[in-house]
């Protein structure tokens, strides 16, 4: 495999089971994910959802790392708008510290939740969202060590000192954060689950190249696995992308209908709601890999970060263990036996 693969979990909250029971199984996928080879297993930020049980990456991280031995973990991701940057590598630093070479710490732009979660999350601070470049570079400055020394802040440190720095990661869904990343020297996620429109990670992947040729391009893709391609596309569904396009030019892509009526209404201003098919690339194993395969060789990508929006539990935790590293060499393994008896 040229590529590597990673996971994504959202801690869902199936029906019936409590917030303890999905992190419980997040736990356990964690350690799954180490079995079966992938190179990453990250956690999401979401607020104010009875539906997900991640709202604070850095505490599953840490219990992550105390449940599992090799695997890289991290976020995917913090949702930067809502904090201080300096809190946020303080965090970072001392995971990488307990975990050295192991941390992953990606930054995110979307709120995470509705209007009245982000209203909660920056209240009675003097924050307000609107400066996520500055924020970003000034938390870039942090980890490096190398704020200006005109900065109001010249000196500051955020300690411990690792004994090596967290990887760095931008997510997005734009060739505007695809340039982001790339001019600062990050590695860039480009969200493909988000945005269904190829031309979209064309541009994105090839803005990234330019300005940033040894960066690693990454893509975040929603998948479905199953011993057939009918099981895994009746699995997959009709699924939709849901997006608000309120009347001061944001967008945001929220998980139903309801949440964008809601969406809206909290902003407290005109808006639009747009469906749009869902992107998940469904059918057995060896099509996925293959779809992936045209994605790695067309767009130059250097790692996929696997996510599998899908109800079924025992079929979602299927789909990554269909879709591992360890299955697929075992599937080669089985396959030169094979061909061994035959001849």
């Amino acid at each position: 495999m040229v590529y590597k693969l990673g996971l994504l979990d959202q801690s869902p909250i199936y029906p019936s089971a409590s917030a303890f029971d999905a992190l419980q199984k997040t736990i356990n996928l964690a350690q799954k994910a180490e079995e079966w080879g992938y190179s990453r297993f990250w956690v999401s930020e979401h607020h104010h959802t009875e539906k997900l049980a991640g709202s604070s990456p850095e505490v599953l991280i840490s219990y992550l790392f105390a449940r599992t031995n090799s695997i890289r973990i991290g976020s995917g991701g913090v949702m930067l708008q809502h904090y201080s940057p300096y809190k946020v590598v303080e965090n970072y630093h001392v995971l990488s510290t307990l975990a050295p070479g192991r941390v992953d710490l990606g930054i995110g732009k979307a709120p995470g939740g509705l209007p009245l979660s982000t209203k909660a999350l920056q209240f009675g601070t003097m924050n307000d969202g609107t400066d996520f470049e500055s924020r970003l570079a000034f938390l870039d400055k942090l980890i490096e060590n190398s704020v200006d020394e005109s900065h109001p802040l010249a000196g500051i440190q955020a300690t411990p000192e690792p004994p090596e720095k967290p990887e760095k990661f931008l997510l997005g869904a734009s060739a505007g954060s695809a340039e982001m990343a790339a001019k600062l020297g990050w590695n860039y996620v480009f969200a493909r689950f988000i945005d269904s429109d190829i031309t979209v990670l064309e541009k994105a992947a090839r803005v990234y190249r330019n300005i940033y040729p040894n960066g690693r391009f990454v893509v975040s893709v929603a998948v479905v696995a199953a011993p057939s391609q009918q099981e895994a596309e009746q699995l997959a569904g009709d699924q939709k992308i849901v997006k608000v396009h309120l009347q001061s030019g944001r967008t945001v892509t929220v998980q139903s209908v309801e949440q964008a009526e809601n969406y809206g209404k909290q902003a407290g201003e005109s808006y639009k709601i747009e469906e749009r098919k869902a992107n998940i690339i469904a059918g057995t194993p060896l099509f996925v890999k293959d779809v992936l395969t045209h994605l790695h060789k067309t767009y130059q990508v250097d790692e996929f970060i696997l996510h599998v929006p899908i109800h079924q539990e025992n079929e979602r935790i299927r789909s990554f263990q269909l879709l591992s590293p360890l299955y697929a060499n075992e599937q080669n393994l089985n396959k030169e036996e094979n061909e061994k008896h035959v001849s």
